[in-house]
């Protein structure tokens, strides 16, 4: 791999981790479509380590907070101010989600890892998400997260194993589905993502670090997708105080369309 190759990767790891286009999808195609050579394990590691650095700063003062609320949890044995309910039920949301990966992420980046189901899961994803966007209210807060609205977006991260879905995309159609304003549901969204990345760069790891891996293309795809992800974060809550999800939606369905475009010319 060539360090210019890691860079475009890990900038669209950077860029579709956290906007609601799926990260999986990207960096699937981009090898098909530029007829590269699979990166591998240990670069898709690195890449996810990227994001978790722009996940850490950008939201380094709700971790503290977080952080501060655990121990006061686990010192006071019971749960009472506002960051302490948003911490529990930021671990209810990362339960579902750790389980379906634990026991079907081999399973699913095996099984759906074709381009045209990709793009066909692009696509469904895009009009999902246009629709909740459409319909849902805007009424509601992240203050008013309930135990039944963690459970349900966690069931919602499951279906993120399918490449094309979308962590953060299938995140925010159910968190816009279940009545919370746009940038409630993409905070939401944001936050639960730190534990279940960081859960599944820790299990790949061992395995990743066994990889005979050219070191400079691994920092240059960390470096981009650090950079990368903290721009998309901090453009995704800005654009979304004043503007809807309907250009990631209509991005989608215009990809799913090229891929199968060209995998017919292909084939």
């Amino acid at each position: 791999m060539t360090i210019f190759q890691a860079i475009v990767l890990g900038i669209l790891q950077g860029l579709a981790e956290f906007l609601p286009i799926s990260s999986s999808a990207h960096l699937t195609l981009a090898p098909w479509v530029f007829r590269w050579e699979d990166p591998g394990l240990a670069f898709d590691v690195a890449l996810h380590a990227g994001t978790l650095v722009a996940l850490a700063w950008y939201f380094r003062t709700d971790w503290i907070e977080l952080a501060q609320a655990g121990l006061a949890i686990l010192r006071k044995r019971r749960i009472e101010t506002a960051i302490e309910k948003r911490l529990m039920l930021l671990v209810v949301a990362t339960i579902p989600g750790g389980i379906a990966g634990k026991l079907l992420n081999d399973y699913a980046e095996q099984a759906f890892r074709s381009p045209q189901l990709i793009a066909w899961t692009l696509m469904v994803m895009g009009v999902l998400l246009w629709a909740a966007d459409k319909w849902g209210s805007q009424l509601r807060t992240l203050e008013q997260v309930s135990m039944r609205d963690a459970i349900l977006i966690g069931v919602a991260q499951v279906f993120a194993l399918i490449p094309g879905v979308s962590r953060s995309g299938s995140t925010m159609t159910a968190g816009r589905a279940l009545g919370f304003n746009r940038e409630s549901a993409a905070r939401f969204s944001f936050l639960m993502s730190f534990p279940i990345t960081a859960a599944a760069v820790a299990v790949k790891l061992p395995e990743a670090a066994q990889a005979q891996a050219e070191l400079a293309p691994m920092i240059a795809g960390i470096v981009a997708a650090a950079v990368s992800g903290w721009i998309a974060i901090s453009v995704l809550l800005k654009l979304l105080a004043k503007h809807s999800f309907g250009v990631f939606a209509l991005y989608r369905l215009a990809l799913g369309i090229f891929i199968l475009v060209l995998g017919t010319l292909r084939s």
